[in-house]
């Protein structure tokens, strides 16, 4: 049969063989135009010159696909300045946090690792060890404590060097380190806060224990009622995929009212995959030249790199040490005894203790039940939460048959 002005059944099926014939030659003239350009130039036979002449297309285009590859190689790799470089940028960096007139502060994961909270993009971040079918693990989070960098970051806040902090992390360790509260915007959440959102305004609960065990993408609930108004609970954290709405602990609105006056941004430990985004946070709605200047501390490759004023490459506590050096501020210790979330936090009611199984923090090591806190860092899988359920990311579901 023939439709009609169209070719009949069998016209049809003999044009889809010759068309797919076709582009099996083509598979298999490009597989072997690859392996010839594997090889040296001097190895190569002159059958294998004479088919590279006839197959200029297929060369320009394996050729730029290996330019493609090696670039995304550099990329991915961490680059160390030499110390002597490093010092010099620090030395320029430290003359704009002094000139600067409004310094703003963005934080990745880069600054956490030194507390055993594995970043994402790193060589061993949690998206690379995926993407390389390998399984992830990691200690339990509310065992980790500020770093160097995020005690250099609260004092030069406390020196009105600082004036906000925005933050990717979901770790809590900016709030830890005694910076106060006005001048954060962590805008993908605080595993120690969760919220009841039927309060107005939002009743905020802060909690001495990672409140993310049940919680996951798009289900927030953590187990627990509003002591007010009886409502659940939610988690503050904004998964992979979706839109931060809370207004604290992301404070959005600070973090855009920040970005606006700043003159100087000093990124520090992150990818910045994420946060270019977020195009309020870079004024681009203005002219280049009255954009915030842009300094980036970060050992791999960053999409703002070629906007950056100056790009150090070396880890976050290497620089933060050898700036506040440079600027003569000594760099506060963190303490246990001192750290703000204990007096921030709501206690538990009767018959609330049972509903997670997270470890609390503790004031000192001998406080609380045994087991409970003060161990050491263990590689205990974490299941669940803000963190477990970013290392399910990209894995597959098995089918059930």
């Amino acid at each position: 049969a023939m439709a009609a002005g169209g070719l009949s059944r069998l016209e049809r099926k003999a044009a889809e063989r010759v068309r797919r014939l076709r582009e099996e030659q083509q598979r298999e003239r490009l597989r072997q135009v690859s392996r010839i350009l594997r090889k040296a130039a001097a190895e190569r036979s002159a059958e294998e010159g004479r088919l590279l002449a006839e197959s200029e297309d297929l060369v320009t285009e394996l050729q730029g696909r290996s330019r493609r590859r090696e670039g995304l190689k550099r990329r991915l790799e961490e680059v160390c300045d030499d110390p002597e470089e490093l010092r010099r940028k620090v030395r320029e960096l430290a003359g704009a946090v002094r000139n600067a007139k409004y310094l703003v502060v963005y934080t990745g994961a880069g600054i956490s690792t030194a507390a055993s909270i594995p970043d994402y993009r790193g060589p061993n971040g949690v998206w690379t060890l995926l993407q390389k079918g390998r399984s992830v693990s990691t200690a339990d989070l509310s065992e980790a404590e500020p770093t160097l960098t995020h005690m250099c970051i609260a004092r030069l806040h406390e020196q009105k060097l600082v004036q906000h902090v925005v933050s990717q992390n979901c770790d809590g360790l900016h709030l830890r380190s005694g910076l106060p509260r006005t001048a954060i915007s962590e805008l993908h959440g605080n595993m120690y806060i969760e919220v009841c959102t039927s309060c107005v305004p939002n009743r905020e609960y802060v909690r001495v224990f990672d409140v993310t065990e049940r919680t996951a993408l798009h289900r927030h609930q953590t187990g627990r009622a509003c002591h007010k108004c009886g409502s659940q609970l939610r988690d503050t954290i904004v998964h992979f995929g979706e839109r931060g709405m809370l207004g604290q602990p992301l404070n959005w609105e600070a973090a855009t009212e920040a970005a606006s006056k700043a003159d100087t941004i000093l990124c520090l430990g992150s990818s910045l995959k994420v946060l270019k985004k977020y195009p309020r946070l870079w004024c681009m709605t203005k002219p280049p030249s009255q954009r915030p200047k842009l300094y980036i501390v970060n050992l791999q490759w960053t999409p703002k790199d070629d906007w950056a004023a100056l790009k150090l490459h070396g880890k976050c506590d290497d620089v933060m040490q050898l700036l506040m050096d440079e600027l003569g501020l000594e760099i506060p210790l963190y303490s246990r005894w001192q750290d703000p979330i204990f007096s921030l936090a709501t206690p538990l009611r009767a018959g609330e203790e049972g509903i997670h199984s997270r470890k609390s923090l503790c004031r000192s090591r001998e406080e609380g039940p045994p087991g409970d806190c003060g161990d050491p860092l263990s590689s205990a899988p974490i299941l669940g939460g803000w963190f477990g359920r970013g290392c399910t990311k990209r894995t597959k579901r098995k089918k059930v048959t």
